[in-house]
């Protein structure tokens, strides 16, 4: 990158070319500010130069941005090609962008874009992670010439929705249609697997991954492994395969065997497991939020303590739970305890209600979840205001009535907030989906789709 830098201080003149060159050096390694200053800089714009841009703010975490940049993109009159099409679907993705998504594609059919399977794809994947199954699977329907990546795409579409039979019954026919799977198809396969529990699935699909596919297992692999069985409650099988697996551990696959832990009450296996990534520098700040957790299911206070000290000592900081909603083709972002929205006071208002709502149909709030050391009218204090109940709140005084709500949170649904969003989506007889860091979850008429099982 300097040497990139100082060549191109050295040109005595600079093209579009070599000014898109330097901008794509800079968006490719994360500096999207000293690319953003580049870009700025620039009078006379092509697509070429704003799709780099777009995509690197998308790449790099900041799909707020790309999108942003994707409108002024629009104002400038500059037209979109299949790339552009592709960054932004990736964004309107990252973000659960729905109502911007299905923008886009009325617009690439209305502007002559070429909706080729690459477009298609991004448009499945857009669809599954905006928690729109049935529209994802017309646009797969509709390809004529689909490749593995667009069946790859579909498949990890219906195993992140839960809906694991279809998604097996997927990878069979594309099986029998002669596309060879890939990585990613079996991670998508085995994780259809672990969301449902289907254990004896599971194992002889990852047992005969060498010899049926011809694909070694990898890291990825093993961790859908772990977390299939460590979820089912299989913990000393899933440790064995760990410590016995032919690749190197990662912290990802340590992470979700302590999870099963935490979710099993396991304290001894946990221990044992979170001192171990400590001893190989293997641990981050869930490694620390897992273990306290753990203690604190255990009403182990002394342990939490002992952890949180650890954490403070060592600076590490948890990472804070944040849920959005996307109304008007806008996002809204919540964190717990928010009232920096300009709607908050009514926001809390329906939140009150809801409260009334649900304890009318005998909801009990789980104080167990707490995670403090705090009485019983504080614990229910801090239950009521969790970023998914304030979005939640939000969608429903933000919507029609009857129309569906989607939310997205950046860790697990908590369990008392998934007890709620049942019975909301019963009393209101509103669909409320849900994406949070592991699936999607589909209320309806007071049940879940996930089956509790999460």
């Amino acid at each position: 990158m300097e040497s990139a830098r100082k060549l191109f201080d050295s040109m005595p003149e600079r093209s579009l070319v070599s000014l898109t060159a330097m901008i794509t050096c800079y968006a490719k390694c994360g500096m999207v500010r000293e690319a953003r200053v580049l870009f700025d800089g620039l009078q006379d714009k092509d697509v070429i130069c704003w799709n780099v841009m777009i995509d690197g703010y998308v790449q790099f975490g900041s799909p707020n941005e790309g999108l942003s940049l994707f409108k002024q993109m629009l104002r400038a009159k500059v037209k979109p090609n299949e790339a552009t099409m592709v960054a932004v679907l990736s964004a309107c993705a990252q973000i659960g962008a729905l109502e911007s998504g299905r923008w886009l594609h009325w617009y690439a059919e209305n502007h002559g874009i070429d909706i080729n399977v690459r477009v298609a794809t991004s448009f499945i994947d857009m669809y599954c992670k905006c928690g729109s199954l049935e529209e994802a699977r017309l646009v797969f329907e509709r390809i004529t010439h689909k490749d593995v990546v667009a069946w790859n795409s579909m498949i990890v579409g219906y195993a992140m929705h839960g809906l694991s039979d279809v998604a097996l019954q997927l990878f069979d026919e594309m099986c029998r249609l002669g596309y060879k799977p890939t990585d990613i198809t079996l991670i998508g396969v085995l994780n259809a697997c672990g969301h449902s529990g289907l254990v004896r699935e599971g194992r002889e699909i990852f047992s005969s991954m060498a010899r049926t596919y011809g694909i070694e297992p990898k890291v990825e692999h093993y961790g859908c492994m772990v977390n299939l069985l460590g979820r089912a409650g299989y913990l000393e099988e899933a440790y064995d395969l760990v410590k016995n697996m032919e690749v190197e551990q990662d912290a990802v696959l340590w992470g979700a065997l302590l999870g099963a832990c935490k979710i099993h009450g396991n304290v001894a296996l946990g221990e044992e497991i979170a001192g171990l990534m400590m001893r190989q520098n293997l641990e981050n700040s869930g490694t620390y939020v897992l273990l306290s957790n753990l203690y604190a299911k255990a009403n182990n206070w002394e342990g939490v303590a002992k952890v949180r000290t650890m954490m403070r000592d060592g600076g590490v900081e948890k990472e804070h739970g944040c849920s959005s909603i996307e109304v008007n083709n806008r996002v809204h972002e919540f964190v717990a305890g928010d009232s920096w929205h300009p709607r908050s006071n009514d926001i809390h208002m329906m939140l009150e209600k809801m409260n009334v709502w649900v304890k009318a149909q005998g909801h009990t709030p789980r104080t167990d979840t707490v995670l403090h050391d705090l009485g019983e009218e504080e614990k229910e204090k801090s239950l009521g205001v969790h970023s998914e109940k304030l979005a939640m709140a939000f969608g429903l005084i933000s919507t029609e009535p009857g129309a569906t709500i989607r939310i997205v949170k950046n860790l697990r649904v908590c369990s008392d907030c998934h007890d709620v969003m049942k019975l909301v989506s019963k009393i209101t007889r509103r669909a409320i989906v849900m994406r949070d860091r592991n699936r999607f979850h589909h209320f309806n008429n007071g049940s879940c789709s996930c089956g509790d099982y999460w």
